[in-house]
C-alpha cells in the first residue's frame, strides 16, 4: 500500500497528485493564463498610452488658440494613424528580407524604425495637399468647420479601416484608405459633385496595374536568375558574371527612387538628371561589385545555397531604402489631414496645400515606429513567410520590382501604392514558382542531369502529378487580400461618410 505518494509493494510508483500538487498545479495554470493575458493587454496598453501623450501634447502645442480642443482630438486621431501604417504599411518593405532570413525579425524592426523615422524627419514633405492628390474640391466646401469634420472623419475612418486589414492580416495601402476617407466625407459633407472623378478612375486603374506591373518584374528577374545562374553547371561562375549586374541595377533603380520619391524636400532633379545619376552608378557599381562578388565566391561550393549568401547585403540595403522612402511619402498619410485640420482651425480658411510643423511630422514618425513594434511582426511574418516561401534571390527580385515599379509609374503619371507594389511582387514570385516547376525543360533538363536519373522523364508519373498538384502561394492569403485591396477604397468612403455624419451632429 502506498502512503505519502511513495511506491506500493508491487514497485510501481504512485502516480495520484497530493491535494497540494493540484493546488500548485492550478496555480502554476493561472499564471500562465494571467501572464499571457497581460502580454495581450500590453500592447494596446501602450497605443493607448501614446494617444494619451499625443492629445496632451498637442494641447501644449496650441495653447489657447481657437478650435484648440478639435486640434487635439485631430491629432490623437493622426497618432492612431500612424500607429496602423507602422502595423500594417511598413511591413512590405521589411517582410520579404526577413523571410528570407537575410534580417532576424528584430533586426528588421530595428531598421525599419530607424529608416522610416529618417525618411519622415529628414525628407518628408514639408508641403502636402490637403484633399490627398485632388480629390475633392476645396472650393465647394462651404466653410471651415465643415472641412475640419470632414478631414477628421477621413482621418479617423481611413486608421479604423487599417486598423481593421491589420487584424484579419491583409496589407492593404494607406494612401487608398486615405483617398477613400477624404471622398466619403467630401461627398457626405458636400455632394458627389466634390468629387474628382477622374481621379478616382486613376486611382481605381492602380488597383489592377501596381500589382500586376510588380508581379511580372519580379517574375522577370527571377526567371533571368533561374535561367542564367541557378540552372547552370557552375553557378559560381554564372554568380561572379551576373550577381554584380543584378546588384548595379537595384543600386541604379533605388538611388533613382529616392531622387523621385524619397528626396523631393531636399531636392527635386529633372528627368534628364535622374536618367544620368542612375546610368552613372550603374556602371560604377558594375566596376566596384566585380571584384567583391569575386572575392566573396572564392572556394564557394557550387550549389544554390552558397548563391543566397551573396544576396544577403543587398537585401539589407534595399529593406533600408525602401523604408526611408516609404517614412519621406506615407508619413503624409497621418499628418496631412492633421495639419489641413491645423491650418483652417487657426487661419479660418481651406487650402489646397498646407506647410507641416515639425511637432506633427514628429507624431507621426514617433507613431509609425511604435506601431511597427507593437503590431508589425505578424504582418511582416505573413508578406515574408506565409504567402509563399522566400530565399534571398526571391525577396531581391520583389525589392527590385518595387523599386523600378515605383519609377516607371511615376515617370507614367499613375498614382500606384507600394504595399500593392511589393505584395503583388511577392505572388509574381510565387506564381511563377509554380508555373517554372511543372513546366520549365531547363529545369528538367537539370534535374535529371544532376539528380542521376537514367529513366525516361514520362515513367516518373507519380512525381509529375504531385507538382502538378503543388501550390506555392496560399490562396486562402491571396484571396483574403485581394479582397481588402478591392473594398479599401468603397469601405473608407462608406465608414469616412458616417463618422462625418456622427461628428456633424455634435455641432
Amino acid at each position: 500500500m502506498s502512503v505519502n505518494g511513495q511506491s506500493s509493494g508491487s514497485g510501481r510508483p504512485n502516480v495520484v497528485k497530493t491535494s497540494l500538487e493540484k493546488d500548485l498545479s492550478k496555480l502554476s495554470r493561472m499564471e500562465e493564463v494571467a501572464q499571457n493575458l497581460s502580454r495581450r493587454m500590453l500592447a494596446p496598453g501602450l497605443g493607448v498610452l501614446f494617444l494619451t501623450v499625443v492629445g496632451g501634447f498637442a494641447s501644449i502645442q496650441v495653447g489657447a488658440q481657437p478650435n484648440a480642443v478639435f486640434i487635439m482630438i485631430a491629432a490623437v486621431f493622426g497618432g492612431y494613424m500612424a500607429l496602423n501604417i507602422g502595423a500594417n504599411d511598413v511591413a512590405n518593405n521589411v517582410g520579404p528580407a526577413v523571410g528570407a532570413r537575410a534580417l532576424t525579425l528584430t533586426g528588421a524592426l530595428i531598421i525599419a524604425a530607424l529608416f522610416e523615422s529618417a525618411g519622415a524627419l529628414i525628407a518628408g514633405g514639408d508641403v502636402v495637399s490637403t484633399i490627398s492628390k485632388g480629390i475633392i474640391d476645396p472650393s465647394m466646401v462651404p466653410d471651415s468647420q465643415t472641412f475640419i469634420w470632414a478631414m477628421m472623419a477621413a482621418l479617423l475612418s481611413s486608421a479604423l479601416w487599417v486598423n481593421l486589414a491589420t487584424y484579419i492580416g491583409a496589407p492593404v495601402s494607406t494612401t487608398h484608405s486615405v483617398v477613400g476617407g477624404v471622398m466619403g466625407a467630401g461627398i457626405a459633407a458636400v455632394g458627389f459633385g466634390a468629387v474628382n472623378w477622374p481621379t478616382m478612375g486613376a486611382i481605381a486603374a492602380s488597383w489592377v496595374i501596381s500589382p500586376i506591373l510588380g508581379g511580372v518584374i519580379a517574375a522577370a528577374f527571377l526567371a533571368f536568375i533561374k535561367t542564367f545562374i541557378i540552372y547552370q553547371d557552375d553557378k559560381i561562375a554564372a554568380a561572379r558574371r551576373w550577381v554584380p549586374v543584378l546588384i548595379a541595377i537595384m543600386a541604379s533603380a533605388f538611388s533613382c527612387y529616392l531622387m523621385i520619391k524619397g528626396l523631393k524636400k531636399v531636392w527635386k532633379p529633372d528627368a534628364t538628371t535622374i536618367i544620368a545619376i542612375g546610368v552613372a552608378i550603374f556602371f560604377a557599381s558594375v566596376a566596384i561589385l566585380r571584384p567583391l562578388i569575386r572575392k566573396q565566391s572564392k572556394g564557394m561550393e557550387n550549389r544554390n545555397q552558397s548563391l543566397r549568401t551573396l544576396f544577403h547585403i543587398p537585401l539589407i540595403c534595399s529593406a533600408a531604402l525602401l523604408s526611408f522612402a516609404h517614412g519621406a511619402n506615407d508619413v503624409a498619410n497621418a499628418v496631412g489631414p492633421l495639419a489641413a485640420i491645423l491650418h483652417s482651425a487657426q487661419s479660418g480658411d481651406i487650402a489646397a496645400k498646407v506647410n507641416i510643423p515639425v511637432w506633427v511630422m514628429l507624431i507621426g514618425a514617433i507613431g509609425i515606429c511604435l506601431g511597427l513594434f507593437l503590431y508589425g511582426p505578424r504582418l511582416i511574418k505573413m508578406v515574408g513567410e506565409q504567402i509563399t516561401k522566400m530565399n534571398p534571390m526571391r525577396a531581391f527580385c520583389v525589392a527590385l520590382s518595387a523599386a523600378i515599379t515605383v519609377i516607371v509609374a511615376s515617370w507614367l503619371g499613375l498614382p500606384v501604392s507600394s504595399t500593392h507594389i511589393a505584395v503583388g511582387g511577392v505572388f509574381g514570385v510565387g506564381f511563377f514558382r509554380e508555373y517554372y516547376t511543372r513546366h520549365s525543360k531547363r529545369r528538367r533538363a537539370y534535374v535529371m542531369k544532376h539528380a542521376g536519373k537514367t529513366k525516361n522523364w514520362a515513367e516518373d508519373r507519380p512525381r509529375r502529378e504531385e507538382l502538378r498538384r503543388r501550390k506555392l502561394v496560399r490562396r486562402s492569403h491571396f484571396s483574403t487580400i485581394i479582397a481588402a485591396w478591392v473594398v479599401t477604397v468603397p469601405a473608407a468612403a462608406l465608414l469616412s461618410a458616417v463618422v462625418f455624419y456622427g461628428l456633424s451632429q455634435l455641432r
